[in-house]
């Protein structure tokens, strides 16, 4: 059986058109060894399936940009559905896959395979960093098992464009490309909430959790510390100790997590501005906002914003 990646121990970029008819395509794109993204657009009267049967162990992640589609793996006769404006993050180390898109006027999905051995370049010391948590479960037989599900967010639909539009370079397109694939991702790592396995008492477990709760609904205007912790019934000293026990990170950067993660989905509304935006999510000053937006994801909010 061949092998869904490269068999060649040279890396190149190869561009496949699978379909071309009208502005509907289905293109693969071999960006290096290891690394192959399907850049699709259709519009359907009826379902189009698309099969991968293979035994090769990777991460996959599927993003809906329109439409609906079924993902059928037919070694467990799992099925699971992928809706628009969803992304998908899937571990596999052996294939008999169906993805089925269903009839619509307009189908967008992109779809980034990455080999186990890609990912394994990059592994870390700390065995709960995502990447490793990531390649440890491809060594196991996993048939399809979903790892994560999030709303796409604006960040991602610029990444996504960057990697799609890189084969249009004349130069060093399969370095742009993988570049802008790392980047893609690493963002959507992240997005794993993995937590260290560490002995934890009751104690610790529900108030850290009650104050993640009350972080969740407060974010805009989160109460002070103090004021966190009589809500959850104890002091300051112990909430920072327990929350950081258990999250592995401060309540102050959870809440900025939260805030930045809230502000990339709701930059891809057309509806709204920066400053607007900002303000949603808590921020009083556009500048403030789009500073610690910069520093956490490398790109600015109005880039953006004018790149959908």
């Amino acid at each position: 059986m061949d092998s869904f990646f490269f068999n060649i121990t040279d890396r190149c970029y190869k561009i496949t058109e699978l379909l071309t008819h009208n502005e509907q395509h289905v293109i693969r794109v071999d960006i290096s060894n290891g690394l192959v993204f399907f850049d699709i657009s259709l519009s359907l009267s009826e379902e189009k399936v698309l099969r991968l049967k293979n035994l090769d162990r990777m991460n996959f992640i599927v993003s809906a940009g329109q439409g609906n589609c079924l993902i059928k793996d037919n070694l467990t006769e799992n099925t699971f559905k992928i809706i628009e404006h969803n992304t998908y993050l899937f571990a596999t180390s052996r294939q008999d896959i169906e993805i089925a898109i269903e009839p619509a006027k307009k189908s967008e999905l992109f779809i980034l395979f990455i080999s186990d051995f890609f990912i394994k370049r990059y592994l870390s010391d700390n065995a709960y960093e995502p990447i490793n948590f990531l390649h440890k479960k491809l060594q196991e037989e996993v048939s399809l098992e979903l790892v994560n599900e999030t709303a796409t967010d604006a960040l991602s639909l610029y990444l996504i464009d960057k990697i799609v539009t890189a084969k249009n370079s004349e130069k060093m397109n399969s370095m742009i490309s993988e570049h802008r694939a790392i980047e893609y991702m690493i963002h959507r790592f992240s997005l794993l909430d993995l937590h260290i396995p560490t002995a934890h008492t009751p104690e610790e477990i529900e108030i850290a959790a009650q104050a993640k709760e009350i972080i969740l609904q407060t974010y805009k205007r989160p109460p002070s510390i103090k004021e966190l912790a009589k809500q959850c019934g104890t002091n300051d000293f112990k909430l920072k100790k327990y929350f950081k026990k258990i999250y592995q990170t401060t309540i102050y950067v959870y809440v900025q997590k939260v805030r930045l993660e809230k502000a990339n989905l709701l930059l891809r509304e057309n509806m709204m501005s920066v400053s607007e935006v900002a303000n949603e999510v808590g921020y009083k000053h556009q500048g403030h906002f789009s500073a610690i937006f910069f520093k956490t994801y490398g790109v600015y909010p109005k880039d953006l914003k004018n790149s959908l």
